[in-house]
């Protein structure tokens, strides 16, 4: 029987092993996960406690039309109710906890901007007509600022926009322009947010585990610790793996392949290299590029020029792609006033605030819901990013004040 090797435990290896037996018919034994941290999840991972604070590195926002997640998730049983699955679970999540943002956009003195304008220009409509219209071809090598006036990135649009995604002017135009064909029909909710969808836990505890124990009953076999070094490919231009090496415990294994094995790489991280900081002190930033996944990609682009992409193009640019992002847990109730008074409502409903004269974007979780099944009640969790971490000097003034 044929076997599958899947490097990284992240979303797109979990899901391509539960697609492999729903779909393609392997034995649940004959999949192997191979995972160098300690844990599943890769970015999709969430911890703590109320006493130490809470880590979420990393998380997605889905909406009504993800069909591929929610026919996934549609089989996969619900931990907290196993009667549901993942995805009734989310649908359900939503109908009572939909964000309706009463101040998708805060300015500098604090005042709630009207968002339900994109505030465009004739000038910005044409420019994101063209960009949408271009073929992927013709804007490579370029930026989203390459495309766009000045102007264009002061409108509530861009502010809106760069908060929900993480994108900044200098990123590139083509993921930009991927995004606009994806997201487009959100435009007209885009102020409430309530077009967006979100898992009833963090999505380590509502996706992450569920898949995992499903996969588990499944026989599939996850080796954390693991971390894959090399595939062996056959000569010429082929991509074809004859034998997979990794490192465990300190030792080296080659594991031969036979010719209907098949292998599955998620190459690179958006969060390789993370550190943490804590209450006292700010994460500090390491560049020496010690992750596994990128370290691997390096390894098999040089074996293929040109054919396995240029990680080069993703990994070196450190300064214009690093962010920060925070929690904050607390059990005083100022910040749940505050946020209440801004939004007008219930703060269990609002949703993420951009406060433009911090470029800081954040939202809360508060009680109810909890974004950690396991978390004790009472207290209010404020998550938080810093799409600029090389202002935070800048940003702790202005918040001080």
């Amino acid at each position: 029987m044929a076997k599958a090797y899947l490097v990284g435990s992240g979303i797109a290896s979990l899901a391509a092993a539960a697609f492999l037996i729903r779909e393609g018919r392997f034995a649940g034994p004959d999949i192997s996960i191979l995972e160098e941290q300690d844990r599943e999840g890769s970015s999709l991972d969430a911890a703590g406690s109320p006493e130490s604070g809470y880590t979420m590195r990393g998380g997605r926002m889905f909406e009504i039309h993800f069909d591929c997640t929610y026919d996934l998730l549609g089989s996969i049983p619900s931990l907290d109710d196993p009667t549901k699955s993942v995805t009734e679970d989310t649908f359900a999540f939503h109908e009572d906890f939909a964000w309706d943002d009463h101040a998708r956009l805060v300015d500098a003195s604090g005042k709630v901007v009207d968002a339900h304008s994109m505030g465009f220009s004739e000038r910005d409509r044409l420019e994101l007509i063209k960009c949408v219209g271009t073929p992927e071809k013709l804007l490579d090598g370029k930026r989203i600022v390459d495309c766009f006036s000045a102007e264009f990135f002061t409108t509530n649009f861009w502010w809106m926009w760069c908060t929900t995604f993480a994108f900044e002017p200098w990123h590139s135009a083509i993921e930009f322009r991927r995004y606009l064909n994806r997201f487009v029909h959100l435009f007209k909710t885009f102020d409430a947010m309530s077009g967006i969808y979100r898992t009833r836990f963090n999505q380590y505890d509502s996706i992450v585990r569920p898949l995992v124990s499903w996969l588990d009953a499944q026989g599939v076999t996850v080796r954390l610790g693991t971390s894959v070094t090399d595939l062996r490919l056959a000569d010429g231009d082929a991509l074809t793996v004859e034998g997979i090496t990794w490192t465990r415990g300190g030792h080296s294994e080659e594991v031969e392949l036979g010719p209907d094995d098949l292998v599955l790489v998620t190459n690179g991280s958006m969060t390789a290299d993370s550190t943490l900081g804590s209450t006292d002190a700010a994460p500090v930033l390491d560049t020496s590029k010690s992750s596994g996944s990128w370290k691997l990609w390096e390894t098999l682009a040089a074996k293929r020029p040109g054919r396995l992409g240029d990680p080069a193009v993703f990994n070196t640019s450190v300064d214009d792609s690093t962010w920060e992002s925070f929690t904050v847990t607390t059990k005083r109730p100022h910040l749940l006033r505050v946020d209440g008074a801004i939004q007008r409502q219930r703060s269990r409903q609002g949703g993420p605030h951009h406060l433009q004269g911090l470029q800081l974007a954040a939202h809360h979780r508060a009680q109810p819901p909890a974004a950690f099944p396991r978390a004790a009640g009472g207290h209010l969790r404020l998550v938080g990013l810093c799409p600029l971490p090389r202002q935070a000097g800048r940003l702790r003034a202005q918040a001080d004040a």
